[in-house]
């Protein structure tokens, strides 16, 4: 099988389903943009880490197949033969979370990304699954998208930012706390 088609030479693709859209279609910038996240995940395991933390993000990037397999779709009753996102990934997104935030100091204030790549990796992850989930809440203004893919996306958000203070404690590289200059 070759990988190249030359359909899209004209700048349209196919939906699952078969429909026919523009590559900026706002499915196509909502999945892309979660193969993206996925890609930075990938990334983020191939580093020297704990093993907890490879096999959590290994699943999390299961998760954003059945995700961007769900945004790709756009057709009668094709969700049902796709994967989906199973309601307990959440809660164990939840879980997780708590657990490596129990381990933390307290935060009251905004953190400067950085302090060793694993880190501004994590930080970079965050920000595209935060731009995900603006592109799949604008996509749900006009398709039908399970509430649970933007639940999912907000808080994998949440737990790649305490991933990423998890990690600056493991790699002891410090956090730099924000402190706004303000005139007084």
């Amino acid at each position: 099988m070759k990988i190249y088609t030359k359909t899209g030479d004209k700048g349209m693709t196919s939906l699952i389903g078969g429909k026919r859209v523009p590559k900026n279609h706002p499915r196509i910038e909502a999945y892309g943009t979660t193969d993206e996240l996925n890609a930075y995940i990938g990334y983020l395991r191939d580093y020297e880490i704990k093993d907890r933390h490879k096999f959590f993000l290994l699943s999390i990037q299961k998760d954003l197949m059945a995700i961007s397999s769900l945004l790709a779709a756009d057709c009668d009753g094709c969700e049902e033969k796709l994967p989906q996102l199973k309601g307990e990934s959440i809660v164990l997104l939840e879980k997780e979370i708590d657990e490596l935030n129990a381990q933390l100091p307290v935060l009251k204030s905004f953190l400067i990304p950085g302090g060793h790549p694993v880190v501004s990796f994590c930080h970079i992850a965050r920000t595209v699954c935060r731009r995900a989930e603006r592109s799949v809440l604008s996509l749900m203004d006009d398709y039908d998208i399970s509430d649970g893919v933007l639940s999912y996306l907000n808080r994998l958000s949440d737990y790649l930012f305490i991933l990423s203070r998890t990690l600056s404690l493991d790699f002891q590289s410090g956090e730099i706390i924000w402190k706004p200059a303000l005139d007084k």
